[in-house]
């Protein structure tokens, strides 16, 4: 039986909300250049997959984070994902802004936290980890606690890593970087020769495909 990384990773793939091209590279909106884009709002289009999402980002919390208060969905990827995760828990919810609205209010924290709230936060995928920990940091502005972070998949960078630990945030994923690879081999999505790149790339992806 499979494990859930190795589950979840067959199922992105097969939804093609996974892309890999190695010849062909995206361009991040930090600037890197990348073989490799995931796109888990996908999801939300296959009613049985969105309902996967719901059900293992719940036992998760419920195994790891069981003292929570409130579900944090991190805008704008992880809104549907929180929001259907809170329903389920029966707790409330917000969402955390990237940066505060312009207009009205100003919010940067959409919904209601109470002091001493113990938070879950929910994201849909961790890069280099910035916008989750930019979102723990509002909420320990408001005055609680972030307990954990569940996110559906990580690229494993060790940037993310070191920033999770500095910040003193535990947080698990439903797949990660190796997962995916190892499935997308598996099932001929990838060549035997595309995993030298890909791994190349993910141990550098600032620089790589940067001509000298």
């Amino acid at each position: 039986m499979k494990n859930l990384e190795r589950l979840f990773a067959e199922k992105l793939l097969k939804i093609k909300a996974i892309k890999i091209q190695p010849s062909n590279p995206f361009a991040w909106a930090s600037g890197w250049k990348s073989p490799f884009y995931c796109d888990n709002r996908k999801t939300l289009s296959y009613p049985s997959l969105r309902s996967f999402v719901k059900i293992e980002i719940t036992r998760l919390i419920l195994e790891r984070f069981s003292q929570v208060d409130a579900i944090a969905g991190v805008a704008t990827g992880a809104i549907p994902q929180g929001a259907m995760v809170a329903d389920e828990l029966n707790l409330p919810f917000v969402y955390v802004r990237s940066k505060p609205k312009d207009h009205g209010l100003e919010n940067l924290i959409e919904g209601e936290l109470r002091p001493g709230m113990k938070v879950v936060v929910v994201e849909d995928l961790i890069s280099t980890g910035g916008s989750s920990l930019k979102a723990v940091e509002a909420i320990r502005r408001n005055g609680c606690e972030v307990i954990g972070l569940i996110a559906a998949f990580t690229y494993g960078f060790s940037l993310a890593e070191n920033a999770f630990k500095t910040a003193k945030v535990e947080y698990v994923t439903l797949t990660n970087y190796e997962a995916v690879l190892e499935e997308a081999l598996r099932t001929g999505y990838i060549e035997e020769d595309d995993i030298e790149v890909l791994n190349e790339w993910r141990k550098d992806p600032a620089h790589w495909g940067i001509e000298e």
